[in-house]
């Protein structure tokens, strides 16, 4: 078992954190205490957006993709880290900062074209840009918009 809260003493960090657990994982202490970094998830991923992260366990970089919820992960896992597949994936949910170019009044709708459950639409406002608009009970938390924003304005957290 990897203890993180040594790693921090020597990154100088003032926190590490795993930023966005694995899909269907069953919490992030089972990933800490069970998981044996083989990377079988790495390989497995079909968007390839599951990479090493801090101490060597796996986490979710939506900045190279979206995740599809194909489930390949968890069957690749030798170790009894996730939850079943017809459970809710996790309770992540995308947010959108203020370094939005629709924020700052520059017409952007990356986020919105790349969505596809339609959790973010665009609200007309008077002398302004269309200004997007998140529906988080529709935001399964895929991470599509986040790859799509040229200012890096969406995170996807709990």
């Amino acid at each position: 078992m990897v203890d993180l809260n040594k790693r921090r003493f020597l990154t100088r960090k003032s926190e590490i954190k795993l930023n966005h657990q694995l899909p269907w994982l069953q919490s992030p202490q089972t990933l800490t205490h069970d998981c044996t970094q083989c990377g079988q998830c790495v390989t497995a991923c079909e968007t390839n957006i599951i990479v090493k992260g801090d101490g060597g366990f796996p986490t979710v970089d939506f900045n190279i993709d979206e995740c599809t919820f194909c489930y390949r992960c968890a069957e690749a896992c030798p170790e009894s880290l996730f939850k079943t597949q017809d459970e809710s994936p996790w309770d992540i949910k995308a947010t959108i900062g203020e370094g939005c170019l629709a924020k700052q009044n520059v017409e952007c709708r990356s986020c919105g074209d790349f969505c596809e459950t339609m959790a973010i639409g665009f609200k007309l406002e008077l002398g302004k840009v269309a200004q997007p608009k998140l529906n988080l009970d529709e935001c399964n938390g895929c991470g599509a918009c986040v790859s799509a924003c040229p200012s890096n304005a969406i995170n996807v957290s709990k």
